[in-house]
């Protein structure tokens, strides 16, 4: 049987791991180690003629190990799994989601390019691009959800720099309106400025959908990021990211993920692989509660507005029940809503709630606010 024609599900458990090449464990163990020991010196040579780019690995050939910065059992399995998910060919996992999100930058943009991105996106990437890319000359240009490709189009071409764009990054939905983005809009926009000489990159923070319930890679995205902290990790003790592609989009970013020193460690890369054992029975649990907490809010007296996919479907634009329909499979387990008042009311509700803890973050076993 081939192990891909399984469900993802059913493959979190074993895909890439051996038990007979670890005494039998029927867990794959923690490599923790920092260095990993050649047969001989031309094994050693080989390796690291393929790890740095030197010559491409030729066929049937092993790549083996050599340095928990480059590569190790525990990361690799992890992100052979992660790939089961979104469909792609290759992946790499970090220490968080900002070095996910920063490091596919700083691979696919260089000084003078342009980055075309969604608005809004997660605060640390907003400071990043309106802050640290400005120091490398990297200019940026925003859009809404509610403009049109011919709008953005336009907006593009304004700025003088088309010829220059580079990269398109955007969050759907958006954090923490859930504000959606056609991922296909988009990729026609990237055909659009796309050269042979200098091919558009497509990016989607899929953060707030996480694995299951979108996958952008088939809806024309180059690269899907996460934060893995979120929905993947889920248990609110784990911080990573990752980013996940095609194999040759992905050698480069990995290439320099090993020089910034980004990727996660074995503790970190094993915390997450018993993490997806229960992703999807723990992502579908949380779709089902957040059904109920929003019908609970949407008829709530106090409540001004609740933001909320399955409300989108019932009261959004013709555009957003589109793009439910064609992006998603499932309303998602993400709420935002306003509360009558202002400031002393919100702050008033936030402090009565018991079961529900205040904190930031997403995804996990608890509920926050």
């Amino acid at each position: 049987m081939d192990d891909k024609s399984l469900h993802p599900e059913s493959l979190m458990m074993s895909y890439g791991y051996s038990p007979s090449l670890s005494e039998g464990s029927i867990k794959c163990p923690i490599f923790q180690t920092s260095t990993f020991v050649f047969k001989n010196a031309m094994e050693g040579k080989n390796f690291f003629e393929i790890a740095y780019g030197i010559r491409e690995q030729e066929k049937d050939e092993e790549l083996g190990l050599i340095y928990s910065r480059l590569n190790n059992p525990n990361l690799e399995i992890l992100e052979n799994r992660l790939c089961l998910w979104d469909g792609a060919e290759e992946g790499a996992v970090f220490e968080s989601g900002m070095s996910a999100i920063t490091t596919t930058m700083l691979e696919v943009m260089s000084p003078g390019d342009l980055l075309l991105f969604s608005h809004p996106v997660y605060g640390g990437t907003d400071h990043f691009i309106h802050n640290y890319l400005k120091k490398l000359n990297i200019e940026s240009v925003g859009f809404m959800a509610n403009e049109s490709k011919e709008d953005i189009i336009a907006k593009i071409e304004k700025t003088g720099r088309a010829d220059k764009l580079t990269m398109i990054h955007i969050e759907t939905p958006a954090n923490p309106t859930n504000a959606l983005i056609d991922i296909e809009m988009c990729a026609e926009i990237k055909a659009h400025f796309s050269t042979e000489e200098k091919p558009v990159i497509l990016s989607v923070d899929n953060t707030y959908m996480g694995p299951l319930w979108q996958h952008p890679l088939k809806h024309g995205a180059d690269l899907v990021l996460y934060s893995a902290t979120k929905y993947i990790g889920g248990h609110s003790d784990v911080v990573a990211g990752a980013c996940l592609g095609s194999k040759e989009l992905m050698q480069r970013i990995k290439g320099l993920r090993t020089f910034l020193g980004g990727m996660t460690g074995p503790w970190t890369a094993w915390l997450l692989m018993r993490s997806v054992e229960t992703l999807k029975v723990r992502m579908d649990q949380q779709a089902k509660n957040a059904v109920k907490v929003a019908e609970f809010l949407n008829e709530h007296p106090k409540v001004e507005k609740v933001y909320y996919l399955g409300n989108t479907a019932k009261f959004g634009t013709d555009a957003d029940k589109e793009i439910i329909k064609r992006q998603f499979s499932s309303y998602g387990a993400m709420i935002a809503f306003d509360v009558k008042g202002g400031e002393k009311e919100a702050f008033q509700f936030l402090d009565s709630l018991r079961l529900i803890k205040l904190a930031v973050s997403l995804g996990g076993t608890e509920s926050l606010a």
